[in-house]
């Protein structure tokens, strides 16, 4: 489908809704939505501006003519609105399927070759100033844009919104793989990267919490043993555990097992390996943040920080400035998502917060996607020359503002399920993003005794030659010289990412087991023995 503006176009607001006439500019009462095409760019940007109704919604709609149907069979794929939670997958048609961001339909069939295969793109440039996601039926598809502030309606108060810029591409004769690398690269044109490849350790899936400062230096003199010589040093993250209370603020110093965080930081750059440090900036839940005001806080949970009070930002800017000061080369800033609106993606089918509910952000002249992108940008700006990596954070309103964006759930180091089914569903459906949007983490290899050596090896291989970042958790010592030896290869091929590994059987396997690496065959066995179990 050319890009064009839509056939149908209703506003929703406080109180009611209203159909649009079509056309380039459309008014009701004292609402004004424009489109603004670029013939250049292929694109169609959305204006909405109100003087005095409070904005919610807009519902687009374009009709498929007899020459822009489908060509079938056909396969669906969608985006997630933050991580994929190992359930992405192509799909048939579901009229009732939300695909946050963007969408693609391909006509691909192994049977036949790349050349015949044609692939339609829909979506929205990265940042957009609203929440959109698609719905895809036989007739059409309809793009809902959410530019509410939490539940409720925006107040603009005369302020032009640019809510998104829309992107329709088609593409014949490649793989479905190769257009969706593309439509990326289309919907992200600044992405945010690191000047080498980044990659090391991660302390939390064989610590869960409960570890020490003696412990991370173990783990950065074994980091840097199986890096020795490598031009490009790895990174050890510490994860959650350092701080006073867990999974909480404040972030001013370490506990009892961590008392000197600056010293530590300085002491693994002694083993010349990076410090990072994780950290979930809008946690209070023990209201240790006195100089914050009660209107400081979530209407809908007092235990989290409102990221559109501007002291807010302000105490989120001192805190990152106090993790870079300290010397820690990369902040992993955690649970931003779900303490903003009040659940993790995979719960929200449709709207990021649900229509029933009413409350609002302190500041509501700003949608909440603007309010999340603000918060993104505080941190990058806090951070000097840290790297930036996000966890649990909106993926297209990150993209330009991380570093790095961990792509999926959780993996573990201690069920080889939830590793299998999280982080190869997130590498196969989320490495088309890797370098457009930002580096794409899929997440650790958690190695510890309680899952197969045989599989978690496989896990270690195909991460370390995908060409996105590889972060392992292991206890120093417990590996034997055969294992230590693969984990540094796997460490010299993510220190330099020359490979490219794409799925080949991702259109009927949520989990792909045959991959091309480097232009070969390459088959992993995912499947234990015995079959997959429950985590």
């Amino acid at each position: 489908m050319e890009i064009r503006e839509p056939d149908f176009q209703t506003i929703y607001y406080e109180g009611g809704s209203s159909t649009l006439i079509s056309g380039l500019t459309a008014k009701w009462n004292d609402i004004t939505l424009t489109y603004i095409p670029s013939k250049k760019n292929n694109t169609l940007a959305i204006m909405l501006t109100a003087q005095h109704t409070e904005l919610k919604f807009l519902r687009l709609r374009w009709n498929f003519s007899a020459e822009e149907q489908p060509k079938r069979p056909f396969h669906v794929l969608g985006d997630e609105w933050e991580r994929g939670y190992g359930t992405m997958e192509w799909r048939g048609i579901s009229p009732e399927r939300s695909m946050p961001w963007y969408f693609l339909i391909s006509s691909e069939d192994r049977e036949t070759q790349d050349r015949h295969n044609c692939v339609l793109a829909y979506g929205v440039r990265t940042r957009p100033h609203a929440f959109c996601f698609w719905r895809l039926d036989e007739a059409g598809v309809t793009l809902w844009i959410d530019v509410r502030n939490g539940g409720k309606g925006v107040q603009l108060n005369g302020r032009t919104l640019h809510a998104a810029t829309i992107v329709f591409r088609n593409y014949e004769g490649i793989s479905a793989f190769d257009a969706a690398e593309k439509f990326c690269q289309t919907m992200s044109t600044d992405p945010l990267l690191p000047e080498v490849p980044v990659y090391g350790s991660n302390n939390w899936y064989y610590a869960y919490g409960d570890s020490s400062q003696k412990e991370i230096l173990e783990d950065a003199d074994f980091l840097s043993k199986m890096t020795s010589g490598f031009p490009n040093r790895p990174y050890m993250v510490i994860d959650d555990g350092w701080q006073p209370n867990r999974c909480n603020g404040p972030w001013c110093c370490g506990n009892k097992k961590f008392p000197d965080m600056p010293g530590l930081a300085a002491k693994i750059l002694d083993k010349g390996v990076q410090p990072g440090i994780w950290v979930r900036l809008l946690a209070d839940l023990g209201h240790t943040e006195t100089d914050l005001s009660d209107e400081c806080r979530m209407q809908r949970d007092r235990g989290i920080l409102d990221p559109s009070h501007p002291a807010v930002i302000d105490h989120v800017k001192k805190d990152v400035r106090r993790l870079a000061g300290w010397g820690y080369r990369l902040i992993k800033h955690d649970f931003s998502s779900v303490d903003m609106v009040g659940a993790y993606g995979f719960l929200r089918k449709d709207f990021i917060v649900p229509v029933s509910e009413d409350w609002c952000f302190y500041d509501r002249s700003r949608t909440t996607a603007e309010i999340v992108m603000d918060f993104y940008d505080a941190v990058k700006s806090s951070a000097g020359k840290a790297l930036i990596l996000g966890c649990n954070c909106f993926s297209h309103l990150c993209a330009g503002l991380v570093h790095l964006n961990r792509t999926g759930d959780d993996t573990s180091g201690v069920s080889w399920e939830r590793t299998r089914r999280m982080g190869v569903n997130t590498l196969a459906f989320r490495m088309m993003q890797n370098r457009s949007f930002y580096l794409a983490d899929a997440d650790c290899v958690g190695i510890t005794e309680k899952i197969p050596w045989e599989l978690n090896r496989q896990w270690l291989y195909a991460v370390a030659h995908s060409g996105t970042p590889l972060f392992v958790s292991v206890r120093p010592g417990t590996l034997n010289i055969e294992q230590e030896k693969e984990l540094e290869k796997a460490f010299a091929a993510a220190s330099i990412q020359k490979d490219r590994l794409i799925p080949v059987d991702w259109m009927n396997n949520i989990c792909p087991s045959i991959w091309m690496l480097n232009g070969k065959m390459v088959r992993f066995h995912w499947i234990r023995k015995e079959g997959p179990d429950s985590e």
